[in-house]
């Protein structure tokens, strides 16, 4: 017979070749506080990659840093994560300063944690991708954070590592859009087939053959073809169509290639 003497430790019992052996791993309630007061704590922000499509290009909102350090050049949108703040969060209270949108497509691209990354401190970051129609954001907003719109392949300098954030969600995005539905977040209600291969051609950064393109679309039956033509671009015009969510939900299938 043997007694424990439970006082403010955590045991564990372990069993080995028929004998019973006690392991003390410390007394956890003293040991978990000091840890955590002892180390040093870390700003933690968020990078929003804000793409946008306008005249078949696909854009990317930048704004012009007003402070130092890097004041005056070239950044993503970004801020520090509140203390009872979620990152998911903090992502879309960013995006819905700078856009004046709610409710955007948005996904986590990587964590940037390079101790030298920020010349203003040690700072780490964690990226997010945005997808918003142009169309709907408050320009007013936009105007007023001394942003501006850039096609993807031709940038201006960016501060620290946010041409490498943006190159991990281009890469992100490129994966994506061939497996979900996601680049319809880009394109207005109503589109044409041009539309919308000139965006696929515009992500991928390849020109796609436009009857393998058409015939594999429309075979995913994800699409509603209107009564309308859009003759912006010809007399004749072509037919808009219109996304159907309820039928991709209920299929849950989605591949281009």
């Amino acid at each position: 017979m043997f007694k424990i003497h439970f006082i403010n430790f955590f045991y564990i019992l372990v069993t080995t070749s028929r004998k019973l052996s006690l392991v003390v791993l410390g007394n956890m309630n003293s040991s978990l506080p000091n840890t955590y007061n002892s180390i040093s704590c870390i700003p933690v922000a968020v990078d929003c990659i804000i793409f946008g499509f306008h005249d078949n290009q696909l854009e990317l909102l930048l704004i012009h840093r007003g402070f130092e350090p890097e004041k005056g050049k070239w950044s993503l949108m970004g801020g520090f994560v509140q203390e009872e703040e979620d990152l998911d969060v903090a992502a879309s209270r960013v995006l819905q300063q700078l856009t004046g949108l709610d409710d955007i497509y948005m996904e986590q691209v990587n964590t940037f944690g390079k101790v030298t990354r920020d010349p203003g401190g040690r700072v780490i970051s964690v990226a997010y991708y945005a997808l918003i129609r142009k169309a709907t954001y408050n320009k007013r907003l936009v105007e007023h954070n001394n942003a501006q719109w850039f096609s993807l392949y031709d940038l201006p300098e960016m501060i620290f590592d946010h041409l490498e954030m943006v190159e991990k969600a281009i890469e992100k995005l490129r994966q994506k859009v061939k497996t979900e539905p996601i680049g319809f977040n880009l394109l207005p209600p109503k589109f044409t087939l041009p539309q919308l291969q000139a965006l696929y051609e515009a992500i991928l950064n390849e020109p796609i053959d436009k009857r393998n393109f058409r015939k594999k679309i429309q075979s995913l039956n994800i699409l509603e073809k209107l009564d309308e033509k859009d003759k912006a671009h010809s007399k004749k015009g072509a037919y808009l169509f219109r996304f159907q969510e309820e039928a991709f939900e209920e299929n849950s299938t989605f591949n281009l290639y």
